[in-house]
């Protein structure tokens, strides 16, 4: 009851923590909501059946679980045989999939999903889709499409397949998407068996059909059904996901590190405000445990509070978040909100026991007889423990700065956020040293004016750095997210699109336009130039990483090349790293499964260091198709000596410099959109911290405002002063901000320029910078002003 009383009767001194959970837990909470809307669901297609077997899954090199490894028709026929066996299983269907996309008035259909929309016509019968009109197709030349397809029945079609275009005979309609053709002809595009679908009888026992699928299939593979179908989702689709999830992983990480950093700060704030009250309770018996008992307890009340209203604010702000998403085209299609209880319980929690954290963290030297001390001594800037603390954060994060330089293109990112963050917190830490400083040399220029207010902000500053350290630290976050970011962007937009642009200097290269990849009828005619034919294909070796897993295959990612000096038959190229992951030598003999389920054993010729241009497996560009008749070429280069065509409908041509930039704004968009989303949620929650902090500060000086007062200061003046220590904090905590950014942004410009062989130097997008700057100093201005000029008129009165 005492607790609650005090939490009443000290309101004001809690809004600024309340409010920091409040904005935290909101965000936290939409993210985490995002993120289990977003998670894979069953797709239509499959809505008709009771289970799906799958074959065994092979692991990527690190040994986690990757690809399924598909069976042969062999090894198909009897496993078919036997699950059509079951009680209660109207028929078990092999369900293949494969690249078929109509072409109308000489373009492409649109069509995300066009690399999985081929199927053999009895996998309509999963989702089930009707034949509305017409009939199943029977010869290779016949096809049953979408109803909103707008091909009538008895029309001919021209469809892009792997071969290029191709006439068919439209001899049906159904009332869901794809293209479906004659069983025959979808064995030949798709020759391996992925999937096997068990169609149900009517009122059949679904908990019998799957516990007689895995009698009959054995070790063969697995069986999933109920939620475990929607394993099998299109490409397009888990990519969409896969965006969704990083964008909505980053917002979730940097509102809990802001939030723990920004809540922490505020605690400290108001605990040592309270350091006269603490020191009377202490004076009149109260115990250090007691008091410790009572900081904890009021910062439980106000975590939780601030999560309660922190969760509806959450679930109120979520579709917007998702509309912004839709936006950005990284949600799946057709996902709706739904609000599990996880989400809600984990946002509680964080803010709660970050609030809770954060009050044992201020609270250790609050309660103790430090309290008594006079105010010299209990506000004294750094203590050891601090020291050890910030010396040692600031040592992590020259490491991870170093490691930003020298770190791999899919890590280098990450690297330098993480650098930041630990520079940042070291900078929190090792503030109250540079404050004393930092104010008595950026007030030195105004001591000479005989002017009081300078005089006051100096000796406020020297007299309590801890104080000032708190009232610093969101800005060191606000402007250090804001230099990182936007830095980050200004970076990788010269670099990227300039070390690509060297690379294939001089080159015309032909890029698919509304396709997922080139056709052969595209490579024909552009015989000249690299022209990669990419499929997956499954390795067992005995002394690789993971050996340790008997019978286990690594799932690889194998080119096929027509450049003489790889496509040779029987042989193999391997990159230095994925050699030794598998642990090959040249010379040696490995069998390499392709999708088709063949075996074929191949010879390493060749083991090179590491070049993702030539290919960490390189095979023969014929071996690839004989076993993926469904593979689709990627990008083709051709030299400056030959002509490139664009004869083929859904083919687009590009010199080197536009190739580079439209490879670039490919995921431009969405990593700037990124960007500024988080530089929004950092700048502005560290703003909202900021007016909290002066806020804060200017109510707790209300017995120095009357002090003043008395003296003979003016409103005016006691504004003034408050204006300008306001303004020092800001400039000392932007310019920390900046400078614990610069590192990690040099690193990575280093790392960038010896990836793409330029010359990039370290860009700063100064106008983000500056509208950072100006935020967080306007926030301050107008909230210590406000308060403070509500103050003064309470006393006048």
């Amino acid at each position: 009851m005492l607790i609650l009383a005090n939490v009443r009767e000290r309101w004001s001194s809690f809004l600024g923590a309340f409010v920091a959970v409040l904005v935290g837990v909101a965000l936290i909470t939409t993210t985490l909501v995002i993120y289990d809307s977003a998670r894979a669901k069953v797709q239509p297609r499959y809505e008709g059946t009771a289970a799906l077997v799958l074959p065994k899954q092979a692991v990527d090199t690190d040994g986690s679980p990757e690809d399924r490894m598909p069976w042969s028709r062999t090894e198909a026929e009897p496993l078919v045989s036997g699950l059509t066996k079951i009680p209660g299983v109207a028929d078990a269907v092999v369900d293949r999939s494969f690249y078929a996309q109509a072409i109308k008035n000489g373009t492409p259909v649109t069509d995300e999903g066009a690399d999985e929309s081929g199927h053999g016509f009895a996998s309509a019968r999963m989702a089930p889709y009707r034949l509305v009109s017409g009939r199943a197709p029977v010869t290779a030349n016949e096809v049953v499409v979408d109803r909103d397809l707008g091909a009538a029945v008895g029309s001919e079609l021209t469809v892009n397949i792997t071969k290029g275009r191709e006439q068919f005979r439209v001899v049906g309609t159904v009332d869901g998407p794809g293209y479906y053709f004659s069983e025959q002809f979808a064995a030949r595009h798709q020759p391996g068996v992925a999937t096997i679908a068990l169609i149900p009888d009517k009122g059949a026992d679904t908990g019998a059909i799957v516990s007689g699928a895995k009698k009959a299939i054995g070790d063969h593979g697995s069986v999933v059904s109920g939620d475990g179908r929607s394993e099998l989702q299109p490409e397009y689709i888990e990519h969409k996901r896969f965006l969704g999830v990083q964008l909505i992983s980053a917002m979730a990480l940097l509102g809990l590190f802001t939030t723990v950093f920004v809540v922490a700060s505020m605690l400290v704030l108001s605990t040592g405000m309270r350091r006269r009250e603490i020191g009377l309770l202490r004076t009149i018996g109260a115990s250090p445990q007691q008091i410790r008992h009572m900081i904890l307890g009021e910062a439980a009340v106000v975590g939780l509070a601030g999560s309660i209203a922190g969760c509806l604010a959450g679930v109120a702000a979520t579709p917007l978040l998702l509309s912004i998403l839709k936006g950005l085209d990284v949600t799946p299609p057709g996902m709706e909100i739904t609000v599990a209880a996880w989400p809600l319980l984990t946002g509680s929690l964080v803010g709660i026991g970050v609030s809770v954290i954060g009050a044992w963290s201020a609270g250790r030297k609050a309660a103790p007889i430090e309290a008594l001390l006079d105010s010299r001594s209990a506000n004294q800037g750094m203590g050891r423990g601090r020291w050890i603390a910030g010396l040692s954060v600031l040592g992590l994060g020259a490491l991870l700065t170093i490691g930003t330089a020298t770190s791999t293109a899919d890590n280098r990112v990450n690297m330098a956020i993480f650098a930041t963050i630990t520079l940042i917190v070291a900078a929190a830490l090792l503030t109250p040293a540079f404050i004393g400083p930092a104010g008595r040399f950026l007030t030195a220029p105004f001591q000479r004016g005989g002017k009081a207010a300078p005089v006051l902000i100096r000796a406020e500053l020297v007299a309590n750095p801890r104080r000032a350290a708190s009232l610093v630290a969101p800005v060191i976050a606000a402007v250090g997210f804001a230099v990182l970011l936007s830095g980050m962007v200004s970076t990788m937009r010269v670099a990227y699109p300039a070390g690509e642009a060297l690379k294939v200097a001089g080159q015309t290269i032909v890029t698919p336009d509304g396709t997922p990849g080139n056709t052969d009828e595209v490579v024909a005619d552009n015989p000249v130039g690299k022209a990669a034919l990419p499929t997956r294909a499954f390795v067992e070796t005995k002394n690789g990483k993971n050996s340790e897993q008997p019978g286990a295959s690594t799932v690889l990612d194998v080119l096929g090349s027509r450049d003489a000096k790889w496509n040779k038959q029987g042989e193999a190229v391997l990159g230095k790293k994925t050699a030794g992951d598998l642990g090959l030598k040249q010379g040696q003999k490995v069998p390499v499964r392709f999708t088709d389920g063949a075996t074929v054993t191949l010879r390493v010729s060749q083991v090179l260091p590491d070049d993702p241009a030539r290919g960490d497996f390189v095979v023969a560009r014929d071996l690839v198709r004989a076993h993926d008749p469904d593979a689709l070429t990627d990008d083709i280069f051709v030299p400056g000596n030959a002509k490139a065509s664009a004869a083929a409908p859904g083919v687009a041509l590009h010199d080197a410099a536009a190739y580079a930039l439209a490879d670039y704004n490919t995921d431009a968009k969405l990593t700037e959109s990124l960007a500024m989303m988080l530089i929004v949620i950092a700048v502005g929650y560290s703003v909202i911290a900021v007016a909290n902090s002066m806020a804060m500060a200017a109510h707790g000086r209300r017995r120095d405002f009357e002090v003043m007062k008395s003296a003979g200061g003016t409103v005016r003046q006691l504004l003034f002063t408050s204006a300008g220590e306001s303004a020092l904090v800001i400039v000392i905590g932007a310019a920390l901000g900046v400078l614990v950014t610069l590192p990690p942004l040099a690193g990575m410009a280093a790392g960038l320029s010896e990836a793409t062989s330029s010359d990039v130097g370290l860009h700063l997008n100064s106008g983000v910078v500056i509208v950072a700057i100006i935020g967080t100093l306007m926030a301050a201005l107008l909230a210590g002003a406000a308060v403070t000029s509500r103050t003064l008129k309470r006393q006048a009165a």
